[in-house]
């Protein structure tokens, strides 16, 4: 039997270097004269232990990692092929600590075989889903959609089974599916390794989605900053297309679905539905007014199903295994699982799926291991660059739309960014506003004037300028951005602003007075 390694070619582990010990790896077996087969795996999300070399024994994989070039000898000699012990030994990837707490449901097949090879993705299940909505009414598999509790994973945590209700409902003789892969939030990676990682799993869940409203086309919106990810999906796509997954009869069926890939100009606000539409519609990517809501007319005026990456990869488990099976993870209205996003100042960062209800601090400390820096952790924001920071106060925080609502906080895109107590949570809040002030579409004049004048009052702030005018100053532009805004970009931002003041109010005191040395 020929020997099989397994080797990310994901993204997120080519930046780590991956290449080069796939390289050194493929040399090294040529100079042995060995005969084995480099298979380029997605990666399994623990990036702190990237690169992470596996190998097929007859015992099970095995695990090596973070491998360097410079390991490659080392880990033949040790006769790491049949599971051998190295320095960088890590046993079997399933019993990893960070892997082996976690409820894969949406990542389950992630980081497991050749991402675009269709067969294994079979042969673990998938195609199962789209088997049974074939063969179903297009209500009828709304309705499990809708039973399972699915909430939008892109951060707004609308039920998606009401989304493809509104469009399966409303007569047009053109309907639409768009996914938007339009990842801009700090801290996300997680549509990035499902689309490097697993792409048949968004296709499939698309195909579905359109079985289910009577849509016939779909589009994947993707930022211009994942070229890779374009280049898996297009691939994908054509595997998909050729093995009769999508195209004139899908899997056999009366039901016609195909798809194609579109990439991004780079705008932030471009994740934004409305302006994601106006950017695929070869328009400037600017927001629109709602209503009409993009269910009703949305691309080319169409009745179009808008979901974010996670959200679509997780109809095909729901099809599969049923409402209830899904439902069954969870708390209180968010059902499921969630891909937690960890970064920032910490120890194991890396993607941590788990159903909803672990604590704040639990992901935090537990599963992130605190700070990188061995510091202290100050603050977490969670979100994006429009999510809260939160203090250790409130590490007993549920991670729930509803419980982090509850503390003036969102869950956005699961993206938690760590930091330790070297942050000044002063220049934090202006990132947010000069964030803003950088990424405004320009159409509304709360989000586009109120971050340019909060970036000017902060300065202030921070400089001792009648700190307490502006401090009341940067609370009333919040609050005019909050209720004003257009979308989401200026009305979230308020959100790290008013955190960082409210639960880290000595960073906005003005520097005691210096007195310069004689």
């Amino acid at each position: 039997m020929i020997p099989r390694i397994y080797i990310p070619g994901d993204s997120g582990a080519l930046a780590l270097g991956a290449e080069k010990v796939a390289k050194a790896i493929a040399s090294e077996l040529a100079e042995r004269g060995i005969e084995a087969k480099i298979v380029r795996n997605g990666s399994r999300g623990a990036y702190f232990l990237e690169p992470m070399v596996e190998v097929a024994t007859a015992n099970g994989r095995v695990a090596y990692g973070p491998v360097k070039p410079s390991d490659v000898k080392s880990l033949f000699d040790c006769g790491f092929l049949t599971g051998g012990h190295h320095k960088r030994w890590l046993g079997a990837p399933d019993k990893i600590p960070f892997l082996a707490r976690q409820t894969r449901l949406t990542f389950a097949r992630c980081g497991i075989n050749d991402p675009l090879s269709l067969d294994a993705y079979k042969s673990l299940g998938g195609l199962n889903g789209l088997r049974n909505a074939v063969a179903m009414a297009p209500a009828d598999i709304v309705k499990q959609v809708t039973e399972s509790g699915l909430r939008g994973r892109g951060g707004a945590g609308f039920p998606t089974g009401i989304k493809w209700k509104t469009v399966l409902d409303t007569t047009a003789d053109k309907k639409y599916i768009v996914c938007n892969a339009d990842e801009g939030d700090s801290a996300t990676f997680a549509d990035r390794m499902i689309m490097e990682g697993d792409p048949f799993v968004l296709i499939e869940g698309m195909a579905i989605a359109g079985i289910a409203t009577g849509a016939t086309k779909g589009f994947v919106y993707i930022r211009s900053e994942y070229p890779h990810a374009v280049t898996m999906m297009n691939k994908a796509v054509e595997v998909a297309r050729k093995a009769g997954v999508l195209g004139a009869s899908v899997l056999g069926s009366p039901n016609a679905f195909d798809m194609e890939i579109r990439v991004g100009a780079g705008a932030y606000v471009c994740g934004e539905e409305t302006a994601l539409l106006n950017s695929l519609e070869g328009k400037r990517g600017v927001v629109r007014a709602k209503p009409p809501l993009p269910a009703i007319q949305g691309l080319f005026g169409k009745p179009t199903v808008i979901n974010n990456v996670i959200s679509l990869a997780s109809v095909p488990v729901i099809m599969d295994k049923g409402a209830a099976f899904y439902k069954d993870f969870g708390m209180g209205r968010s059902r499921g699982t969630i891909p937690i996003q960890i970064a920032g100042n910490v120890k194991h960062a890396g993607l941590f799926e788990a159903a909803f209800g672990m604590t704040l601090g639990e992901i935090v400390d537990d599963i992130g291991g605190g700070t990188a820096t061995g510091r202290p952790v100050k603050a977490v924001q969670v979100g994006g660059p429009l999510g809260a920071y939160f203090p250790r106060a409130l590490f007993d925080t549920p991670f729930d739309y509803e419980a982090f609502a509850a503390k003036d906080g969102l869950i956005g895109h699961a993206g938690i960014t760590v930091f330790d107590d070297t942050a000044d949570m002063l220049k934090q809040a202006r990132f947010a506003m000069e964030f803003c002030a950088i990424e405004s579409c320009g159409k509304c004049t709360p989000c586009r004037i109120g971050s340019t004048r909060g970036v000017e009052t902060i300065d202030k702030l921070a400089a001792g300028i009648e700190p307490e005018k502006n401090l009341a100053l940067v609370t009333d532009l919040c609050n005019t951005m909050k209720f004003g805004s257009l979308c989401a970009l200026g009305g979230f931002t308020p959100y790290p602003v008013m955190s960082s003041i409210t639960h880290f109010p000595d960073d906005f005191k003005p520097a005691p007075v210096r007195v310069a040395a004689e």
